[in-house]
């Protein structure tokens, strides 16, 4: 679309003619409003609630280029080619194209076919970047948007240099509004967003945390490998994500997950750049389901239909939780967010942070905060978002463990605690949590015996109790604050003062309340929530799968991803009310007049033939 192309008289035309959407949804058109006014902004929205559109439809009325900042090149290529997958111009310039190629960049921007321009930091505050935004200057930059301006702030959880250098285009493009773009950001983040950008009257808006879409559970780590099972079967055919907390287990769980049969493939920094490359894109092209990785995978991992994503491991905040487990469900779909835990998580962060000089209070605040929600019997929802600020009213989310009746809460939690506080006390606070529920449960292991500890009266207290359960109590005693794991290479555990407390009279304010993963049924799986259930109603799963199938060869003909040629809620919109005409498809969520155009006619003839005359 050049610049002399008749262009869209507002921004509902936008939405209609190059996305097919009807309606903003909360925040986006007053984003929308600040950028075509000339009035610098602050969006932080979760992954997922539409961020990038409020910087793209702008861009096709305002007039001038729309810089945007993005950290990584694959982040840029996704929606460099979603956009021209619309019908919008855009392009990125970045060290993976040619000479040849960034020439052919260069002069379509002078020539002002260009709608959108994405470059990294480095271009911009790098080796020659006052020479590159000097150049920015002569075309005519309309506005900046600096994606994932979290990375700006040092208090934030992903911090990267370049980005707080970014403060200083704004004295080489005056004339430019700039416009800030995160998933998450406390209240200190945003601050510091503001105060590193120069940002100047502007307007912030700040989303709802809450991802309705989302399943939360949290699992005690128990036989890992058949809790990952359990999760995959639930999800088999469709894309997910499982962290791992190092390398060495990356490579481990996906090596058995593809000799168990599963499309996986693994993704960590000890990969070379061109073994990492080829794993994502197996993944973003539907060639492989399942991504086994470290954090170094996510940010900018645009693949919308992820239905799960487990941490096999905690990761070091809420923050990061927040983050990572948004990667599901991008679409608004349903989808699966699981936290297989336990106490060593925990134990492993506080040992390489105080390596590497790290375990700040601030860092142990972090710490402590992932670690009460592991252990919390509130719903999920609840506790997310009241972390991030936000009041939370519904009294049922339906969709995490706890709202869905997984959990139950144990008869007389004080006792269970004395009991073991009373234990951990006996053992003269010298042993680990494994030695503490052997002794509990009457496990009379070579330890146990060697060290006498089969006599004390605390031996067997919970022998007909699984040992798992009994290892849930000690993690959940000790993210409730009334146990504590000490450092150094063979942690063990001592009482706290509120549990010396507890121990001798019982008293606790708040009151000690502890839970216990419901038995089901050999094969009985987990409650539908209310989102998986209302996502599919009405819909002919044989037909979206023939849709889908249509997608993923139509994409691959063109070497686009899939989710680039329609995402699935809009499958599943063709699948529910079965277009069966131009004017009929152009109703369907997300069908804007390019894709109508373009690929309408052969997910059309797919339709009819599933529902002959």
């Amino acid at each position: 679309m050049s610049s002399t192309a008749a262009l869209p008289a507002t921004l509902e035309d936008v939405l209609a003619r190059y996305w097919g959407y009807t309606q903003f949804r909360p925040h986006q058109r007053e984003v929308m409003d600040a950028i075509l006014a000339g009035r610098d902004s602050l969006l932080v929205m979760p992954t997922g609630g539409g961020k990038s559109l409020c910087f793209q439809a702008p861009a096709l009325l305002k007039p001038g280029l729309a810089v945007v900042v993005s950290p990584l090149i694959s982040l840029m290529k996704d929606q460099v080619d979603g956009l021209n997958a619309n019908g919008v111009a855009a392009a990125c310039y970045n060290s993976a194209l040619d000479e040849d190629q960034k020439r052919d960049v260069v002069r379509a921007v002078r020539e002002g076919h260009t709608r959108l321009l994405y470059v990294a930091p480095e271009r911009l505050v790098g080796d020659g970047g006052e020479r590159f935004v000097r150049w920015l200057a002569q075309v005519g930059v309309s506005f900046i948007a600096v994606d994932e301006a979290h990375c700006i702030s040092q208090w934030g959880h992903d911090f990267r240099p370049e980005y707080r250098r970014l403060g200083q285009i704004r004295t080489l493009l005056p004339q430019a509004s700039i416009h800030a773009f995160t998933a998450t950001a406390t209240g200190r983040v945003r601050r510091d967003i503001v105060a590193q950008l120069g940002l100047r009257d502007a307007l912030e808006e700040v989303g709802s945390f809450d991802r309705p879409n989302l399943v939360y559970r949290v699992l005690l780590r128990d036989q890992l490998k058949r809790q990952v099972l359990d999760v995959l079967g639930r999800h088999r055919g469709e894309a997910g994500i499982l962290y791992c907390p190092s390398r060495k287990e990356v490579d481990a769980l996906s090596a058995w997950l593809v000799e168990e049969g599963w499309r996986a493939v693994p993704y960590h920094a000890g990969l070379t750049s061109d073994e990492r490359a080829r794993n994502q894109d197996a993944f973003l092209t539907e060639q492989a389901d399942i991504v086994v990785a470290t954090v170094a995978f996510g940010m900018g991992i645009h693949r919308s239909n992820v239905r799960f994503v487990v941490h096999t491991g905690a990761p070091q905040s809420l923050e990061h939780y927040q983050q990572e487990s948004g990667r599901a469900g991008r679409d608004g779909l349903e989808a699966e967010c699981v936290l297989i835990t336990s106490g060593a998580d925990f134990l492993k962060w506080r040992v390489m942070l105080e390596k590497n000089g790290e375990f700040t209070e601030s860092a142990q605040g972090l710490l402590r905060d992932i670690e009460r929600y592991t252990a919390s019997t509130r719903c999920r929802h609840r506790h997310l978002v009241q972390y991030f600020g936000e009041t939370y009213d519904r009294d049922d989310c339906g969709a995490c463990d706890v709202c869905l009746g997984e959990l139950e809460i144990v008869d007389d939690a004080v006792t269970i605690a004395r009991k073991v506080l009373s234990c951990v006390a006996r053992v003269e606070q010298r042993f680990g949590a494994a030695h503490v529920a052997n002794v509990l449960v009457g496990k009379s292991s070579e330890a146990v015996t060697a060290r006498g500890h089969a006599q004390l009266s605390t031996f067997g207290l919970f022998a007909s109790v699984p040992v798992t359960e009994v290892r849930g109590y000690i993690e959940q005693l000790t993210a409730l604050g009334y146990l504590r794991q000490t450092a150094g290479e063979y942690p063990v555990l001592v009482l706290s003062p509120e549990g010396r407390t507890l121990m001798r009279d019982g008293a606790s304010e708040p009151p000690v309340v502890l839970f216990r993963q419901k038995r089901r049924a050999k094969d009985a799986g987990p409650r539908r929530s209310r989102v998986e259930t209302e996502s599919w109603e009405g819909v002919d799963r044989t037909l979206f799968e023939r849709l889908r199938e249509l997608r993923l060869t139509l994409a691959r003909g063109r070497g686009v991803p899939p989710y680039v040629i329609f995402h699935d809620t809009t499958l599943r919109d063709m699948a529910r009310l079965r277009p069966t005409s131009a004017e009929a498809l152009r109703d369907i969520y997300g069908v804007g007049q390019r894709k109508a155009e373009d690929v309408g006619p052969a997910f059309l003839e797919v339709i009819r033939a599933a529902n002959p005359v």
